[in-house]
């Protein structure tokens, strides 16, 4: 049987602006792929035959699927290989999935390319939670995933914004060549500026067996297990806003020019929340900041149903502000919940960032899928999904809380 043992973190030093900048770039390319294509989703359905908002919304959808999928073959490879072998990888199966959605002829070859391009950039996703967790740990590691995220956050800012300039001016394919463009700037980077932070004594082979006993021991640990939970449930939910927002602000309410800017407003509030946390976190510890931003994000989300139940969407000022409110607490949660479930599991850093991301992911994706198709006329359904994961969030924090008091 495999011998797990504790893994101390490489690096003791603060990060330098390169390490931070060069992770986020490697997690942003999955947002640059979601959010610059926004825009772009009822030209894809002209072109391909299908106009339904609702099959529009699996363009979205489809490569959070991919993003769980991948995982569980990419981080415990990366156990076995290092991570670099597999980010190169990655590169390589988002390449053949863009080319896919390029020469896709109807919904069903679209949608494949689409988990394609996911599995192949959940290489970038894991393999860059995996290097941080190399060289970080504990409190010191969520102030780095709040930097990084901070980072992360300034793609869907501009992102959707860019993908209707493109639109404007050239065409939606465009977009899937600019895609290819970054990403082989972004490899050639990872390549000549990256070390791998696998050292060869943490190499675990990959089997089967190993996979499953890997399993076993990152379930050994109920903190692990309640934030991985924890991160599907938020991460559903907000999944939902994120493939129904085009449907939300260009069909509801017509905005389809203001659509960019609107979604890039939210971002900037989930953005400078996380930032914040970054600030906050060694003060105040990554398990306080984000019980209190969950608790809110419940209440928020649960105050708007309360207010426009049965009634049509109110002003677009309104709900962008309880928007932004609540994507503020966002910021306090996503990086913290990663970083608390990922903290004991550090000696399988890739197997764990693997199971942690595909539960997660198979939690996140049927709960949008479910709530999104509620979404027709207001965006009450999708205030409603956020209360209801909130709350469960909520009372999973609590038990886990519970649970690790009494086992200090």
């Amino acid at each position: 049987m495999q011998n797990f043992q504790d893994k101390p973190s490489l690096s003791a030093d603060k990060p330098n602006f390169e390490f931070i900048a060069l992770m986020a770039s490697l997690m942003s390319i999955v947002a640059l792929a979601i959010d610059m294509l926004l825009p772009a989703i009822p030209n894809i359905g002209e072109t391909i035959g299908n106009t339904d908002p609702k099959d529009g919304q699996l363009f979205v959808t489809m490569i959070f699927l991919g993003l769980g999928l991948g995982q569980l073959f990419f981080g415990p490879l990366s156990d076995q290989y290092g991570r670099k072998p597999m980010v190169y990888a990655g590169f390589v199966v988002f390449g053949i999935a863009s080319f896919i959605c390029l020469l896709a002829p109807n919904l069903e070859v679209m949608v494949m390319g689409r988990i394609l391009q996911g599995i192949g950039l959940s290489s970038h996703r894991t393999i860059a939670i995996s290097i941080i967790r190399d060289m970080y740990k504990g409190d010191y590691m969520a102030r780095v995933m709040s930097f990084v995220t901070a980072f992360f956050i300034l793609v869907p800012v501009v992102a959707p914004a860019l993908g209707k300039v493109i639109l404007d001016n050239f065409n939606w394919q465009t977009i899937f060549y600019i895609h290819l463009m970054l990403a082989a700037l972004l490899w050639i980077w990872f390549w000549k500026r990256q070390v791998e932070t696998l050292r060869p004594e943490y190499k675990i082979k990959f089997s089967l067996g190993t996979f499953i006993e890997g399993a076993q021991e990152m379930f050994r640990y109920s903190e692990t297990v309640a934030f991985t939970l924890i991160s599907g449930l938020v991460t559903g939910s907000f999944l939902v806003y994120l493939s129904s927002a085009q449907h939300i602000f260009e069909d509801q309410y017509g905005l389809r020019d203001a659509f960019p800017y609107l979604f890039a407003a939210l971002a900037v509030s989930i953005g400078t929340s996380t930032f914040t946390n970054g600030t906050m976190v060694l003060r105040f510890g990554m398990r306080n900041l984000s019980f209190a931003a969950t608790l809110a994000f419940s209440c928020i989300a649960l105050l708007y149903v309360l207010l426009f139940w049965n009634s049509s969407n109110p002003n677009v000022m309104i709900l962008v502000a309880f928007l932004f409110v609540q994507f503020f607490c966002l910021g306090f949660m996503w990086g913290n919940f990663r970083s608390i479930a990922m903290e004991p599991i550090g000696h399988i850093a890739g197997i764990g960032a693997a199971i942690n991301g595909f539960i997660s992911t198979m939690i996140s994706v049927p709960i949008a899928s479910w709530i999104g198709s509620y979404i027709e006329d207001t965006a009450l359904p999708l205030f409603v999904g956020l209360a209801i994961c909130g709350f469960l969030s909520v009372g999973i924090f609590l038990i886990a809380r519970r649970k690790r008091v009494v086992t200090v």
